[in-house]
């Protein structure tokens, strides 16, 4: 982590893992994501946290994904100089619990913020709802294989979809994380934020890691904020294989990201 400090880059790490359906092994979550803290704090790394609210028991008790939530919230304002917990999307089963859960938390826990996929037919009316509510977004492409009446196909209709997204956030909501790799999308963005009124410390770009690490270097260089989003831990094979299925030349990334750990 502090060697990607050193770099002039910033990350979220996110312990892998979802669809947790044991009490006991929600806790462990948890309390994985509490010691992380602990270790974050002590190091001084510069690095926030992401996290799926299912691993944390939201598909069989949303009580207590609640409660396990909070901690964490709480946790990180405490101890963090970086205390945002993003909320990770999943599969569109998820959609709509994730974002309630969200909001019902907005009220009185801002320190977090959902990501949103570009490429659902819904996606431009939730992110108009939360630029409205104030919301810290990430915005992907998606890495979910979702069918035609639920989302986009295509590599252009893709890119179309995720640039217009992407307008809207710049245009009004707080800090956007604009979240990939694709060189033809980070030029547009690029080229659009300054005419929205965004400076280069106004909206952070988000690339994995070990994916295009001459491209995360090159826009530090240029001023901008690049944040590297980190998974580790043994929950791996649900996230190698979505990450095959969205690209293939990710098996590279995924390959380098498990075999040598953060």
């Amino acid at each position: 982590m502090h060697r990607l400090n050193a770099e002039g880059l910033t990350a979220t790490l996110d312990v892998l893992g979802e669809d947790v359906a044991d009490p006991n092994a929600v806790r462990r979550v948890r309390d994985r994501y509490l010691d992380l803290i602990e270790r974050i704090a002590a190091s001084g790394a510069q690095t926030n946290l992401s996290l799926k609210v299912s691993a944390l028991g939201l598909t069989f008790d949303r009580d207590e994904a609640q409660a396990n939530f909070e901690r964490i919230l709480d946790a990180a304002h405490e101890r963090l100089a970086d205390p945002f917990v993003r909320i990770d999307m999943e599969g569109y089963a998820l959609l709509e619990p994730t974002l309630a859960f969200f909001e019902s938390l907005w009220p009185r826990r801002r320190n977090t913020g959902p990501v949103l996929q570009a490429y659902l037919h819904r996606t431009p009316a939730d992110v108009e709802r939360m630029v409205e509510l104030g919301a810290r977004v990430r915005l992907c492409k998606g890495a979910y294989h979702e069918p035609r009446d639920l989302a986009v196909r295509g590599h252009e209709a893709v890119q179309s979809r995720f640039m217009a997204c992407a307008v809207q956030l710049l245009r009004g909501g707080p800090y956007p994380a604009i979240a990939t790799h694709d060189p033809e999308l980070i030029a547009a963005i690029r080229d659009v934020a300054p005419s929205l009124g965004r400076g280069k410390d106004d909206f952070e770009f988000q690339l994995l890691y070990g994916v295009r690490p001459d491209l995360q270097r090159r826009l530090v260089q240029a001023g901008y904020r690049v944040r590297v989003y980190v998974p580790f831990g043994t929950h791996w094979a649900r996230y190698f294989r979505r990450r095959m299925l969205e690209r293939r030349e990710n098996l590279m990334f995924a390959l380098r990201s498990f075999a040598g750990g953060t």
